[in-house]
């Protein structure tokens, strides 16, 4: 007698119906079953079709298929025929080796039949959530105690420019900025060593990541920590909010800019104004307020439009913000009004010189859209602390000024100290 040598146990199904065709399905999945053969009388018997499709010998009755298994070892018979008479014919050709059939054929059906089902539900969640990993908007990260990542869907390739061949098996690390690195390592080894549980779970936490072309951007974070198998693991949710922060920025330049011009507004000029006066105090230094008023500006408005108004004001923006420092300030504070902060001025003459420059520069033609124009300027100044200490009155006394050298003739400066003048002389 030849033998027959498989690799896995030999099974031989008898019927291929539902049952058949399920039991079938099951085992091609098992490494330790290998089915020899499968019989039915009809040849468009779903298991028939499906051993077929899978080069498994199939046959048109049970004693043929029966005849053709006898020499392999510790072949094992599954009759799902509901035809008893099969045992009898089992026992002739393969001695007293059992035969699963009858009742317990079927309680063995059913049992199959709902691992089936149980398999096909998993499959079709294993499915939808691997569906909604892969579309998700955000990134999911997963990695293990030492951080080494372990998952990496397709958004998180899209986020930091990693493919997810690229990015398994590498250190979390390497999304850290080297600067924040320290901080990071130390947070884990706390959580995994019980002395804190601030990672136990995270919920949107913004932080500064690493792309793989070196490009730091922001993300928003959401963690937890889960054990699997005995393993302890972190899923990372990352979100990146590079639109977000620049729209966040943009809402605050706006609140704290002239729309027309981009130079600071009132209120950024009142608040640099407090920052000036603390630090001119604790520095021991003069700093000098200037309030200027455009010269002819409302003749040009009103004979040219507002458009044109509105370039000019852009233009004497743009060459007033070339003749300060860095340090200093530029505003406008409203129509054709406009005010400076200048620290670490020095002296009285410094502040007077820099005013003429300014009136200077803003006497120059303007070439707006073709047409030239011409205007002047007429500033007022106050000094700290010679005028007073005070970052609001310093701005009133600037203004104060600043009309009596419209009064004086306009295209001038004159210094808080000539309106005491004007004041203290007799009428």
């Amino acid at each position: 007698m030849k033998i027959h040598k498989t690799h896995g146990h030999p099974v031989l199904i008898l019927g291929g119906g539902r049952g058949g065709s399920a039991l079938l399905e099951i085992f091609l999945d098992d490494q330790l079953v290998e089915v020899i053969g499968i019989a039915d009388p009809s040849p468009d018997a779903p298991g028939i079709h499906l051993a077929r499709s899978h080069s498994i010998p199939t046959y048109t009755d049970a004693l043929t298929a029966m005849r053709a298994c006898k020499d392999y070892p510790d072949c094992i018979i599954y009759n799902l025929t509901h035809d008893e008479h099969i045992s009898v014919q089992a026992v002739e050709v393969f001695g007293e080796k059992h035969v699963t059939s009858g009742a317990e054929a079927k309680l063995f059906w059913q049992m199959i039949t709902n691992l089936k089902q149980v398999k096909g539900e998993l499959e079709k969640s294993q499915n939808q959530l691997q569906a909604i990993i892969r579309n998700v908007m955000d990134g999911i990260v997963t990695v293990n105690e030492s951080g080494d990542i372990q998952g990496f869907n397709p958004a998180a390739e899209k986020i930091f420019g990693y493919t997810q061949q690229e990015a398994l098996g590498k250190n979390i690390k390497t999304f850290i900025p080297i600067a924040d690195q320290k901080a990071y390592a130390s947070t884990i080894h706390n959580y995994l060593h019980g002395t804190a549980n601030s990672m136990a779970e995270l919920r949107g936490r913004e932080i500064v990541a690493v792309k793989k072309d070196g490009e730091l951007i922001p993300v928003e974070l959401s963690a937890s920590a889960m054990v699997l198998g005995g393993q302890r693991y972190f899923v990372g949710i990352v979100r990146d909010i590079t639109e977000r922060k620049l729209a966040e920025q943009k809402i605050l330049h706006m609140a704290h800019h002239d729309l027309l011009t981009g130079l600071p507004n009132r209120a950024l000029f009142l608040d640099r104004m407090m920052t000036s006066v603390a630090l001119a105090q604790r520095g021991n230094y003069n700093m000098a307020t200037f309030f200027l008023d455009l010269d002819g500006f409302k003749q040009i408005n009103d004979t040219h439009g507002h458009d044109i108004g509105d370039l000019l004001l852009r233009s004497v923006a743009d060459r007033l913000a070339k003749m300060v420092r860095a340090s200093d300030t530029v505003a406008r504070i409203g129509g054709d009004e406009f005010t400076f902060i200048l620290n670490n001025i020095g002296s009285e003459e410094n502040a007077l010189a820099l005013a003429d420059k300014i009136i200077a520069a803003i006497s120059l033609p303007f070439d707006l859209g073709g047409r030239d124009c011409q205007i002047g300027g007429s500033i007022g100044i106050a000094i700290f602390p010679d005028d007073s200490n005070e970052s609001q009155t310093l701005v009133k006394q600037a203004d104060e000024a600043m009309y009596l050298s419209k009064q004086s003739g306009k295209n001038t400066r004159r210094l808080y100290r000539d309106v005491l003048v004007q004041i203290d002389t007799p009428g």
